[in-house]
């Protein structure tokens, strides 16, 4: 038996015998008569309202009080009291993904979808970067970990973060947030709620949020006019409208708007390349400047001189109508119809130096827009035996996906002086700046689903709760690929015998390592390849799904319940929406041709093939829920372990993105959440812990060595610390009958991982922990309230994520990784000071 098993025995019986010693030990008169109680946690994971202690579902619930405590804005913010959960950016902003218990999905290709669903008010936003901005006012937001496939659909086979807003009042108020601090943070929010008449009231939430940039950036001979990177400058609004025309029946609209005008996001060197040759290159061509030797990457200086200019627009509108029926034991009738419409252009200095190699103009070439509609029916009522609810759902989405990849005006020079000087005699037209490569895929993606959620009360103790979904997918794809250069430089490579034997003058190794730099910058990178010049492609998928789950729960007492659950979750397949052979090349019939370090390839040409087969998973969770010491001490654990069959994965290699599939990806490990009001009145904590074990089970053919590099089963994958653990605390003290001071501490701690995709070792972000803290001093009846705030105030330094520099470096005889290195940094220590005033 290998240690993973002994410890999931070890953490099952832990689980058993947590859920047996409350039950030994309640005993009625041992219980506080003068403590603090817990107010009941509703949820809605099931889709209908329930305390969290009934529901047999890890969720972590974050109230309206404790958003506001610890500063969350966003989803990214919420990692710093949700244990398991990890949010990173790369590229760009709007690149952002969310992993829950070490699963997710990179988010640099729209043609992904997402393992973590994100769903605000009822609507399901299609990539987690849609889902990632401002969130505005919040009553709560619940974090469900494990598939919830059987009530959220597709694409949420780690978890579901579930985003609850505050509706319009039918009493008046209003509220001014002003906020000012280093780096030149200056945000303001205001809103507004009351009625219009006794059966319609309305909210109005607007924003504006400005931060300087977290990087200095080197520009070097430019055109790049920006000194700074990674800034913020966004706004945003949120209206609704509240029709209650009777008591029956509730209709909520909504719209919304956000523009996001910022530059993100440069990457300083985190490890340069052993590889002598390409420094020496880039300093010839671009100086002492041309980026940081040696590296030091939290100096936060960065080396660009193009664009990273993004541009993100998003705007939306959506009606929920809840309808109590006469009928049917008064069950409630729910529809939710909405309408996304998100869009980013972005820059990039894609190869991250100031020298001119490769990048992408802002220009609308380079970003994707997502137009969403969608329409959710459900009918649910309850009985005294029986919970149920049936539901439909529908979605047609549109991703125009655009991808630029434009050669510098210093690419020829660099790619000749890598090779020695050896292809000296390509003329100055193989690889002319300014032209690149224009790419467009038109993706439609229509799903369907019927499912059903039902709890069967045997007893008052007794519930077993059965679920199924089924889902019809399908997506159709047009490609488009345009060469602008038209392909001469590699052309030229193929054709002539002459220029390719003096460049391989060299015998052995020496020989295919230059062939591997020649072929595989001159051609085999997809941008240089005269078989993408003009090439049109259409793709279909058609996919049907069964997904579900089975819940026992029993209550041994009051405050004891526990559950054991399976649950199958579903991810869709679909597209690699960048360039990629598959190992096919195009080549008229009957054509061969011969690569030195390569072999020898045969025509005809045949349609690329870009679609990835859709990922599965079975669920087994063991979980306990109790209250303690008279309701004031809520402590929760499961164990759980999820088999992942064919697991998406996404990388760039520093040539170009790939997409390849793991047959078997195993999480298995242990949670553990709760919530004190101590005996202490004024302090009260909030916190979890999560150990996962997020294995490559088994790795695959040989071609996915190419991906990795070397054999990978049984490590971890990526961003997957085994370890991680948050915790806040909150300190409210009156002061007289009038003041209120408040402060929290959060903490957030997670134990080693390993960022890249590839797991190569030097990509490691060591363990870490980040705090942050707010002080706040005002009316005890909050009318105003002034706070200090600091967030990573220890000033950790971590990354992002960690990356191969575009054509800087090579791989070893053994296959290792010789590439520099370069990161997306976390955010450094801020502070400043918040006014709240209320009305």
């Amino acid at each position: 038996m290998n240690d993973r098993s002994v410890l999931l025995r070890r953490a099952v019986v832990g689980a058993l015998a947590l859920t047996a010693w409350p039950a030994l030990g309640q005993q009625g008169d041992s219980e506080p008569q003068d403590t603090r109680t817990i107010d009941t946690i509703i949820v809605t994971a099931q889709k209908r309202e329930q305390s969290l202690q009934d529901v047999p579902i890890v969720v972590t619930a974050v109230s309206e009080q404790l958003l506001q405590d610890t500063g969350i804005k966003d989803i990214k913010d919420l990692t710093i009291l949700t244990p398991g959960l990890l949010v990173t950016s790369t590229s760009n902003e709007s690149v952002t993904t969310a992993r829950i218990r070490g699963v997710g999905t990179v988010g640099d290709n729209a043609g992904l979808e997402s393992s973590v669903g994100v769903v605000i008010d009822g609507v399901y936003r299609p990539r987690n970067g849609v889902g990632f901005g401002d969130l505005g006012e919040l009553e709560r937001i619940e974090v469900l970990k494990g598939p919830q496939g059987t009530l959220f659909g597709k694409n949420t086979s780690a978890g579901v973060i579930n985003v609850v807003t505050k509706r319009p009042s039918f009493d008046f108020g209003a509220n001014i947030e002003v906020t000012a601090g280093d780096y030149g943070v200056m945000d303001g929010a205001a809103s507004i709620t009351g009625p219009f008449s006794e059966k319609i009231a309305g909210r109005l939430y607007v924003a504006s949020r400005e931060r300087d940039g977290f990087l200095d950036v080197v520009r070097g001979p430019g055109p790049r006019t920006e000194d700074e990177d990674n800034d913020r400058k966004f706004k945003t609004a949120r209206g609704q409208l509240l029709f209650q025309p009777s008591e029956a029946l509730d209709i909520r609209l909504t719209a919304d708007y956000t523009d996001r005008d910022e530059n993100c996001c440069a990457a300083p060197q985190v490890s340069l390349s052993p590889v002598a040759g390409v420094l020496q290159v880039l300093t010839a061509l671009g100086g002492p400047n041309a980026f940081r030797n040696p590296a030091d990457p939290f100096d936060r200086v960065a080396y660009s001189n193009r664009s990273t200019s993004q541009e993100v627009e998003e705007k939306g509108a959506s009606m929920e109508i809840n309808y109590d029926l006469a009928g049917l034991g008064g069950a409630t009738l729910t529809s939710i119809t909405a309408w996304r419409d998100w869009e980013t252009i972005n820059g990039q200095d894609a190869d991250f130096t100031t020298v001119d190699i490769l990048y992408r103009e802002p220009n609308g070439d380079f970003g994707n827009r997502f137009k969403q509609l969608s329409q959710e029916f459900r009918l649910a009522g309850e009985s005294e035996k029986l919970s149920w609810l049936v539901g439909l759902f529908y979605a047609d989405e549109d991703l125009d996906s655009r991808d630029q990849l434009i050669i510098g005006t210093q690419f020829q020079q660099y790619f000749n002086f890598l090779t020695g000087g050896q292809l000296s005699q390509l003329p100055a037209a193989a690889y002319p700046g300014g032209t690149g490569t224009r790419d467009v895929f038109d993706q439609n993606s229509k799903s369907w689903a019927l499912f059903t959620n039902n709890s069967i009360h045997f007893t008052d103790a007794l519930e077993l709760t059965l679920g199924l979904r089924y889902t019809d997918e399908s997506k159709d794809l047009d490609s488009r690929y345009d060469n602008q250069h038209n392909g001469l430089g590699c052309t030229l490579l193929r054709g002539n015998a002459d220029l390719v034997n003096a460049a391989l003058g060299a015998a052995g190794p020496a020989a295919a390592a230059l062939a591997q730099t020649v072929f595989g910058i001159g051609c085999s990178v997809t941008y240089a390849d005269p078989i993408f010049d003009g090439v049109n492609t259409s793709q279909s998928i058609d996919e049907q799904e069964w997904s579900g789950t089975a819940k026992l729960a029993y209550r041994f007492t009051d405050d004891v319940m526990s559950y054991v659950s399976y649950a199958k979750g579903y991810k869709a397949g679909g597209f690699n929406l960048y360039r990629e052979r598959n190992g096919i090349f195009f080549l008229q019939p009957g054509q061969t041709l011969t690569l030195p370090g390569v072999g020898t390839l045969v025509g005809p040409s045949v349609d690329v093939d870009t679609s990835f087969d859709k990922e599965t998973v079975d669920s087994y969770e063991l979980g306990v829920k109790t209250q303690w010491a008279g309701n004031s001490l809520l402590v929760n654990g499961a164990v759980f372990y999820q088999d992942y069959t064919d697991f998406q994965l996404n990388t760039f290699t520093g040539l170009q993105f790939v997409v390849t599939s793991l047959p078997q990806v195993v999480s298995q490990g242990v949670d553990l959440d709760f919530v004190w009001y101590t005996p202490l009145e004024q302090l009260s904590f909030q916190g979890g812990v999560t150990y996962a074990d997020t294995t490559i089970e088994d790795f695959g053919g040989p071609g996915n060595l190419a991906f990795f590099r070397a054999e990978r089963e049984n490590d971890r994958l990526s961003f997957a610390p085994k370890w991680s653990a948050s915790l806040s605390t909150t300190y409210e003290q009156p002061i007289g009958n009038n003041l209120l001071i408040r402060g929290n501490i959060g903490l957030r701690y997670t134990s080693e991982y390993n960022t890249g995709s590839n797991l190569d070792p030097r990509k490691m972000q060591d363990a870490m922990t980040l705090v942050n803290a707010r002080v706040g001093f005002g009316a005890a009846d909050e009318k105003w309230m002034v706070e200090l705030w600091s967030l990573n105030v220890t000033d950790e330094e971590y990354y992002q994520v960690m990356f191969d520099a575009t054509l800087q470096g090579s791989s070893t005889a053994a296959g290792a990784s010789q590439s520099t290195i370069n990161g997306f940094l976390g955010a450094p220590r801020t502070y400043g000071v918040t006014a709240r005033f209320k009305f």
